[in-house]
């Protein structure tokens, strides 16, 4: 499938008309189209604009509501719930990571939960203001029923994804990572591409195997049977097992905890019935954060430099990547393929953009 570099500049002009048309403030509709556009600077484009469609639709059919007003149903000095029904989950999440950011700041540590809302991007995104602030920030989200447990073949868990971001030198240790194999974006760029998904990714209704993109996303939609596979793949042999916990764990630390929806009941695909968790920690608690902050940029920097596999000239710390990749696409810009195009251009028309007068040949 063709793919089109679209300058970053405009992309973000573009989407955020796109949300104010559809009545976001334009502080809301920046905060969104931030989460967005930092995904796809990071090189991860299932998150990224492609999402938009998803938007377009869950706010067509009424599962985002654009004004929804999320409540403070229950908080501490260092915790809070918000109950956000129907609320479009960027903007509900960075309010969830502003309350925990302010509560640790005050109290060494912030923890918020937030239940009922939408999905809401990357939850690195969160962590990273966390760390702009000098905090350790962690970051978790349930979803739909997208994952079977090991040696399953009905998905009761979310793709649960795990985010951490602590400060560190020259590049934060940056880590946002699923549960599973793959998210469901992943599936869905596939789809879009028609092409053949790599063996221990999904399985079919039955439980086996399955490189069909579009099968595994029908039956996901449809609660027909089969999922992706938890992180560790097919059996306990490959490490299953620990995938499958660490989803219950995210479970845990979202939906239980928020009193939301557990994703075995999440209906209509996580629209109005997501569950996140914001905690930032000022780790100074733990003694002077200059010399802990110089010891987790040793560790870094020690990882780095160790030694090399044959055939392997170097090795990654999380989040060196992405900035590499953010400095990378804001020079070349960021790449679409043509189905994605195909939908921006039909959210524009139906919001009254047009896009050719944005993206002028």
């Amino acid at each position: 499938m063709a793919y089109v570099n679209l300058d970053a500049k405009i992309v973000r002009k573009y989407c955020e008309d796109v949300f104010t048309k559809r009545g976001f403030t334009e502080q809301e509709s920046k905060d969104i189209v931030d989460v967005l556009l930092t995904a796809d600077l990071y090189g991860i484009e299932s998150h990224g604009i492609q999402r938009l469609i998803r938007y377009h639709k869950a706010i067509e059919e009424g599962s985002i509501v654009v004004d929804a007003k999320p409540e403070l149903i229950f908080e501490t000095p260092i915790s809070a719930v918000f109950d956000a029904p129907k609320s479009m989950g960027q903007v509900v999440g960075k309010m969830g990571m502003e309350l925990a950011i302010k509560k640790a700041k005050e109290h060494g540590i912030g923890a918020v939960v937030v239940r009922g809302s939408n999905h809401y991007g990357i939850a690195g995104y969160y962590t990273k203001m966390a760390a702009d602030n000098d905090l350790l920030g962690i970051c978790m989200t349930n979803t739909e029923a997208i994952a079977i447990p090991t040696y399953g073949k009905k998905a009761m868990l979310g793709t649960s994804p795990i985010a951490v971001c602590m400060p560190a030198d020259p590049v934060n240790f940056w880590y946002d990572v699923a549960t599973t194999v793959v998210t469901r974006g992943k599936l869905e760029v596939y789809n879009k591409k028609e092409a053949p998904l790599p063996q221990g990714w999904a399985a079919d209704e039955n439980g086996a195997d399955c490189d069909e993109a579009s099968r595994v996303l029908k039956n996901i939609i449809g609660k027909l049977g089969g999922g992706i596979f938890p992180l560790g793949g097919c059996t306990e042999e490959s490490g299953s097992h620990k995938g499958y916990g660490l989803g219950i764990i995210v479970e845990m630390f979202t939906s239980i905890f928020a009193g939301g929806t557990t994703s075995p009941h999440v209906k209509n695909s996580g629209n109005a019935d997501t569950s996140f968790c914001f905690w930032a920690i000022d780790y100074g608690m733990f003694g002077d954060k200059k010399e802990i902050k110089d010891r987790m940029s040793l560790l870094l920097k020690e990882l780095r430099e160790s030694p090399k596999a044959d055939g392997h000239d170097r090795i990654y710390t999380h989040g060196e990547k992405e900035v590499e990749s953010m400095a990378e696409k804001l020079e070349i810009g960021i790449p679409a393929n043509e189905k994605t195009i195909a939908e921006l251009k039909e959210i524009g028309n139906v919001v009254g953009l047009n896009y050719d007068d944005y993206f002028k040949a």
